[in-house]
């Protein structure tokens, strides 16, 4: 899935959106950069490409483009349902997409600041034309793919892919009507990691201060 899914799938809470959008510029184990809340986000992003890239009804769609687009095909597919999700937006949300896209890109420009580098650089160009919502339109998704075969290392033709949509559009729609469901299934089933209440903290603190004091007081006394 792309952005958009990744985005819809995050919830409400804005580190878990911000965390599951950055994750493809994360590399490694980011435990001590991120809070536990983006930490979050991070693992949930890698959930989902987990359990979408070994889906067998992803697998389907990936197989119709491997004899043109070989080991670009999954990458295809992560767009073009994207591409479906936003054109069928209404199926899944009561939130007009424009208006959530919005919501997306405000949260994450509240935490610019916090962003990998190469997160940094996109997303002004992202907010500027609406990436997003820009992928129910062919144009937008010819777009998309047109950037992202620019970045591979080898020729892989995926901004030829718009027409091989078009010509079997109604069999990618009845797989990602398939698929999609089941991806959210598994996404409420995420267990996301809590984190230690500062609270508990400063009573720890407040807890082996006193008792230091207390002790010392005792000892003054002998």
């Amino acid at each position: 899935m792309n952005f958009l899914a990744h985005a819809f799938l995050s919830g409400s809470d804005e580190e878990t959106i911000v965390g599951n959008f950055i994750a493809d510029h994360v590399k490694g184990k980011p435990d001590h950069r991120y809070s536990a809340g983006i930490l979050n986000g991070i693992t949930l992003h890698r959930l989902i490409d987990e359990f979408t890239d070994t889906h067998p009804v992803v697998r389907q769609s990936a197989d119709r483009l491997k004899p043109s687009y070989a080991r670009y095909s999954v990458v295809i597919v992560d767009m073009f349902y994207d591409h479906l999700l936003a054109k069928h937006w209404c199926e899944f949300s009561s939130v007009p997409l424009k208006k959530f896209t919005r919501h997306i890109y405000l949260v994450m420009m509240k935490h610019y600041r916090i962003l990998p580098a190469k997160t940094k650089r996109i997303l002004p160009f992202m907010v500027a034309d609406d990436w997003m919502a820009g992928y129910a339109k062919p144009n937008g998704l010819k777009l998309a793919l047109k950037g992202m075969a620019r970045r591979t290392r080898f020729e892989s033709g995926m901004d030829k892919a718009v027409g091989d949509l078009q010509k079997d559009y109604g069999l990618y729609l009845e797989e990602f009507r398939l698929f999609f469901p089941d991806l959210q299934r598994k996404v409420a089933l995420f267990e996301p990691m809590q984190a230690e209440p500062e609270i508990k903290t400063i009573q720890a603190k407040t807890g082996t201060t006193n008792f230091l004091r207390r002790a010392r007081l005792r000892n003054s006394h002998k």
